[in-house]
């Protein structure tokens, strides 16, 4: 028998300390102790809205949410919740910095969050550290895992800022591996690929929340339970040994960038028009916001990295002619709060044009966390029954802008 104590998930998240991390602990606080607080518009009590696999179905047919129409579907309010930072900063001093969550609430669970543990997150690696220092990760998997008596699937979910691209290319798990052991900086390997790698070696699955490039032929493939299971006990000298012991548990590598904002409607409109049997011509975009995840993107490569997923978004609908352009901004005093503004044009009954215009805003981490909830819920239930990778990352294609490994290719429309 189970200890009662014992909770049914894990969510580790790498940049605990940002706004989607603190945003993320404090609504399952919220929720765990049934708080209420103040707002302009009146009194809100917790919620899990916007979390497909935490709320429950309503509509004629079953419509949205999966809680109690699926049986064995994790609590979010019950997971442990953990991560790494490389900043010390508490986490309800985060949360009071970061300006997203109402003051109301904030006052009631900062106190609580500045007593959670953050575990001592890496950037770039020096290249005089040692690959033993560099997989700390693996023992910090371990080890919350074990203080926290985490009884189901843990997920490790990339929400730092946005990497510029990895340059290196590996072929194999075991190419990957070596680099990982004998990298002298030299190899190109970024800090999210280390966490993914420590997360697979640990039988954890992994999520990419940003847009660099972390998932890659290799990468999938160390994931694959059958790789680290047959390799088990050959030769002394295979990059698997290196870093024993390691897990053989099935586990996914899901990615890539969440799809939480502007691009999940924008993928949405462009599927309605499409549904109605219009031909999109030019969909112009712009966003902005002043949240460190765009000030990060003022530095040219990890544009480049955001410009890829975001311009990828409607490739498997091969929509030949669709000119897609895409603008980012970073206006500070914004804060998290993202804005956007899109105008479509597409081609209707004899050519004529047909033009529309939408314009959004909303925090930022209130669109993503989400993602993240239901992103762990759905590894530890897919997990708890044995799907494939391959169905997984089908089934969770929907949340990411350009789904990779097995997903890719997916349709991109959200229904």
């Amino acid at each position: 028998m189970k200890n009662e104590m014992q909770v049914s998930a894990g969510i580790l998240i790498v940049g605990l300390g940002g706004n989607n991390g603190v945003t993320l602990l404090a609504g399952q606080l919220a929720n765990k102790h049934g708080l209420e607080w103040e707002t302009l518009t009146g009194r809100v009590s917790a919620n899990w809205f916007g979390c497909l696999t935490q709320i429950p179905s309503r509509g004629v047919h079953g419509g949205v949410g999966y809680q109690g129409r699926i049986k064995g579907l994790a609590s979010a309010s019950s997971a442990a919740i953990g991560g790494w930072d490389i900043r010390p900063t508490p986490l309800g001093q985060a949360l009071y910095e970061c300006r997203v969550l109402e003051p109301d609430l904030v006052r009631q669970v900062r106190e609580e969050m500045d007593c959670t543990e953050i575990m001592k997150g890496f950037g770039i690696r020096p290249s005089s550290e040692s690959p033993s220092t560099t997989l700390q990760p693996m023992y910090d998997i371990r080890t919350w895992k074990e203080k926290n008596s985490v009884d189901g699937h843990i997920t490790v979910i990339w929400s730092a800022s946005v990497e510029r691209p990895s340059e290196a290319v590996y072929s194999t798990p075991d190419e990957l591996l070596d680099a990982i052991h004998d990298d002298s900086n030299g190899d190109d390997i970024s800090p999210s690929m280390l966490y993914a790698a420590a997360a697979a070696l640990e039988g954890c699955s992994f999520v990419n929340g940003g847009s660099q490039n972390t998932l890659s032929p290799a990468m999938n493939a160390l994931f694959d339970e059958a790789y680290r299971r047959d390799a088990s006990g050959v030769s002394p000298k295979c990059a698997l040994s290196k870093f024993a012991p390691y897990s053989t548990n099935k586990a996914y590598c899901l990615g890539t960038d969440y799809k939480a904002g502007q691009t999940k409607f924008k993928t949405a409109a462009v599927e309605y028009l499409r549904a109605l049997g219009l031909t999109p011509r030019v969909i112009a975009s712009s966003n902005h916001l002043g949240n460190n995840d765009m000030l990060n993107l003022t530095t040219k490569k990890t544009l480049n990295a955001k410009m890829r997923v975001k311009s990828d978004i409607f490739g498997p609908w091969q929509e030949e002619n669709l000119d897609h352009k895409v603008s980012v901004m970073y206006c500070p005093y914004i804060g998290d709060e993202k804005r956007d503004f899109v105008e479509y044009t597409s081609l209707g009954f004899l050519g004529s044009p047909h033009t529309m215009v939408t314009y959004t805003r909303c925090m930022d981490s209130i669109l993503c966390v989400p993602l993240m909830v239901d992103a762990a819920i759905w590894c530890d239930y897919f997990v708890n029954n044995n799907v494939s990778a391959g169905d997984a990352a089908k089934a969770t294609a929907y949340l990411f802008k350009v789904p990779e490994g097995d997903a890719k290719g997916v349709d991109p429309g959200f229904f």
